[in-house]
């Protein structure tokens, strides 16, 4: 199993920048591909972006495409996000999320573990 914990979110002005990070307990990281996923209030989770386990197949929502980045360092078992020019629509409570499989996956059901989640806030 893996224990995932988030950080970075905070509160920025549109079109300003933030980089969460999540966090993986044990040593089996390298064994899980990840994807981050957001909700905001009222709404259903979203998908985001998504990493296989080695890192080389990267997908992303088409709403947030060029502006932000995922990445993985499977040595200092992390996975982040970089969020560039960011907008209000994109406020939202981020999770970072595991599932034990060699590919990237973009729905929620996919997904076996799930950290607590980091508030990001957009103001115009």
């Amino acid at each position: 199993q893996v224990q995932l914990v988030e950080s970075g979110g905070g509160l920025v002005q549109a079109g300003g920048s933030l980089r969460l990070s999540c966090a993986a307990s044990g040593r089996t990281f390298s064994s899980y591909a990840m994807g981050w996923f957001r909700q905001a209030p009222g709404k259903e989770r979203e998908f985001v972006a998504a990493i296989s386990r080695s890192g080389a197949s990267i997908y992303y929502a088409d709403s947030v495409q060029g502006r932000f980045t995922i990445s993985r360092d499977n040595a200092k078992i992390t996975v982040d996000l970089q969020m560039n020019n960011l907008k209000p629509e994109d406020t939202a409570v981020y999770y970072c999320a595991a599932h034990q499989g060699f590919v990237a996956k973009q729905k929620s059901y996919d997904y076996d573990y799930w950290g607590q989640g980091t508030q990001v806030t957009v103001s115009s």
